[in-house]
């Protein structure tokens, strides 16, 4: 298959690598520096070698906040069966967009990158598939992505941005709160360490991308229960309630038990 990937970043780069060896791969990228790492593939940054490639498959991995952009470009110079798909995290306005397209098209969304993931082993991590859109599109990536080892699930557009507003926003946010209030630390414990791991993580990501995940209209209920929960707290650490603090950690044990190990009974 001729599959085009937008975007030489490290998502792009990692589907050139992946893709590159069974499938004839091109990128498209405008900035000519970060093609410099990308091998095994035909490196585009003219929209006429487009056209003359005829992709069979459009990889949009270009940053969330220019995915339909990027798409509207390259749109005229696609032969009018390519499939498009995006791998973005936020969906936002994409199902709209591609409904008005006439391309069939699939999203997904590989749910690790690379500030956290192992992209070498990827038996932990998640995907999503949206059911929507093109049936082979969505054989491909489901096929892709079992040689990956990636659990996969298949939702519909709302389905993902509910799934995405509680799995995403409230890592997020909790992150936002300790990186507000915390300070520096000569020497820290190692709790501590791994959550200004994660902050670095986290920090460093998109500013843009950050701003949609949690303008996502579902994500104000998942922060409003932070909230409820940090009153609750406040309250049992200004009575010094002994037994509801006990009550409290026995409930988010429970809460926790079938994800994580707990060592209390």
């Amino acid at each position: 298959m001729k599959i085009l990937v937008l975007g030489a970043g490290k998502m792009g780069s990692f589907f050139i690598d992946l893709l590159s060896f069974d499938h004839e791969v091109a990128v498209y990228e405008k900035d000519a520096r970060r093609m410099r790492f990308t091998y095994n593939c035909q490196r585009f940054a003219d929209l006429e070698e487009i056209r003359q490639f005829k992709p069979e498959l459009v990889i949009n991995a270009v940053t969330v906040k220019y995915t339909i952009a990027a798409f509207e470009e390259v749109m005229p110079f696609l032969p009018k069966d390519c499939i498009i798909s995006d791998i973005s995290s936020v969906k936002t306005g994409l199902k709209d967009f591609y409904e008005k397209t006439g391309h069939p098209y699939v999203s997904t969304h590989p749910m690790f990158g690379p500030t956290f993931a192992n992209l070498q082993q990827l038996s932990e991590e998640n995907a999503i598939i949206i059911n929507e859109g093109d049936y082979m599109g969505r054989i491909f990536f489901k096929d892709l992505y079992q040689k990956l080892g990636l659990n996969i699930y298949e939702y519909s557009f709302d389905e993902h941005d509910r799934t995405v507003a509680y799995s995403l926003s409230i890592p997020f946010v909790s992150t936002f709160v300790f990186a507000a209030v915390m300070k520096h630390q000569d020497a820290p414990g190692t709790t501590f360490k791994r959550h200004m791991k994660i902050a670095q993580g986290v920090l460093n990501e998109d500013d843009y991308l950050l701003q949609e995940i949690l303008f996502n209209p579902y994500t104000h209920d998942q922060v409003a229960q932070i909230r409820t929960e940090l009153k609750e707290l406040l309250e049992i650490i200004d009575n010094r309630d002994a037994m509801g603090m006990k009550a409290y950690l026995t409930k988010i044990r429970d809460n926790v038990r079938r994800d994580i190990e707990i060592k209390h009974s």
